[in-house]
């Protein structure tokens, strides 16, 4: 499982497939636009807050999400904190000052929350996916929670399924058009797992739709991304095989199927997926990052990982490009850091050789409005980072960045649970 290469470029141009039937790249196919992103140290450019709780041991922070959940017009932070098995809530009460309640504990390994009104009732549920244990296992542990707001930020326990494969995401959408979110589930099992969506009956009740029987699904999103209309499902596997899957809905929940990236490389290690606009076309595009190894691998050189942009080109059809390279990359994510107007890219480090002092945690890939970037190096330490989250809390234009720690293997010298990342004014 552990490969060596040559060097990004040469795995670019052997290790990546395209839309339609997964055909392979040749040198050829890497544009100007793809070539590793200049890099400019910007260390000390923000100002790094602990916020929330203060923390004991090794923090597991697994998922960060932001939205505004009491509704009071200021964005709040919820957060997947696996060391407690519990979902925290940090309530902003002034302009970046928060306080921080559990919403639920006693929940087996949460890893991903999305809060989105599941009921119609004018307030944001949470949809919660558990692993049950974070490393790997076969047994079937996993669940899949949905937590009822009452409007008070009271919320009552709903378990949609459980002994099921780790479930790793799980987001909604309304799939056979009935008027009623439906789920779309990610499980990464180990040598087993599945994606599938969920029907919603109502009261709470779920049907369950196998798309693929593959294990290691990382992420799911969810959006119309063929422009028929109708909410798809595209989802990331990675285990054993290396792959992004669409599943485009042809009508009324029935869904077809089509590979629209791969790696031959088994090592790529699939680390995360989301949704941006990122050339603002008006067609959703995918943001991919690649730098697992906690499983089973120590820290080294893996010039493969990194940040990578799947252009939508319309019809469910993508087109590759390499952003940047970034050992131990997760959770990329598209904002306007530098209040240019262009949708810029954010991701973070979880695995790294963290005993080299100059290992990159925090980065920003500025976008020059033609979608070539230029790496920002934002910090070194804290380590062990695993997502990120951003929003424009101080109401200044720019948005700040929240990170999560995920301390799962040493160094232990550089250790958070959660951070607020402020730009330091000029």
């Amino acid at each position: 499982m552990n490969h060596r290469c040559a060097g990004p470029l040469i795995v670019l141009a052997v290790a990546i497939a395209f839309t339609g039937g997964c055909r392979r790249a040749t040198p050829g196919d890497l544009a100007e636009a793809d070539l590793p992103s200049p890099i400019v140290d910007d260390v000390g450019s923000y100002t790094a807050t602990t916020i929330g709780s203060p923390f004991e041991g090794k923090p597991w922070i697994t998922h960060l999400t932001i939205s505004d959940l009491d509704r009071d017009g200021r964005p709040d932070i919820l957060a997947c904190d696996s060391q407690k098995n519990a979902i925290v809530w940090l309530r902003q009460i002034t302009p970046t000052e928060f306080a921080e309640t559990a919403v639920m504990s006693d929940l087996a390994a949460p890893v991903h929350i999305t809060a989105v009104d599941m009921d119609g009732d004018a307030d944001l549920d949470l949809i919660v996916a558990c692993m049950g244990q974070i490393f790997p296992t076969n047994d079937r542990i996993g669940s899949i929670v949905v937590l009822e707001n009452d409007g008070m930020q009271r919320f009552t326990k709903h378990v949609i399924a459980e002994r099921t494969a780790r479930v790793t995401d799980v987001q909604s959408g309304d799939f056979n058009g009935d008027g009623r979110r439906d789920l779309a589930v990610g499980q990464f099992g180990y040598d087993q797992g599945e994606i599938r969506w969920m029907e919603n009956r109502g009261g709470w009740r779920f049907d369950s739709h196998s798309l693929l029987n593959l294990s290691g699904t990382v992420n799911v999103c969810v959006a119309d991304f063929d422009g028929n209309g109708r909410e798809d499902i595209v989802a990331v596997v990675s285990q054993q095989y290396e792959e992004i899957h669409l599943f485009d809905n042809t009508s009324s929940g029935s869904f077809g199927h089509k590979v629209i990236f791969g790696s031959i490389n088994e090592d790529f290690g699939s680390s995360g997926l989301s949704i941006c606009d990122l050339n603002r076309d008006g067609r959703p595009d995918l943001l991919y990052s690649n730098g697992d190894g906690f499983d089973y691998a120590d820290p080294g050189s893996r010039p493969w990982h990194g940040v990578q942009w799947l252009e939508n080109r319309g019809g469910g059809d993508f087109r590759y490009h390499r952003i940047g390279d970034l050992p131990g990359a997760y959770s990329p994510v598209g904002a306007d850091v530098n209040g240019d107007g262009k949708i810029d890219v954010v991701a973070v480090s979880g695995f790294n050789d963290w005993k080299d002092p100059g290992a990159v945690s925090l980065i920003a890939y500025h976008n020059d409005g033609n979608q070539r970037f230029t790496a920002h190096v934002l910090a070194h330490a804290p380590t062990h980072l695993v997502t990120v989250a951003t929003a424009d809390f101080d109401a200044d234009g720019r948005p700040e960045l929240i990170t999560g720690g995920f301390h799962a293997y040493p160094p232990w010298d550089r250790m958070s649970r959660i951070m607020l990342w402020s730009q330091k004014k000029p």
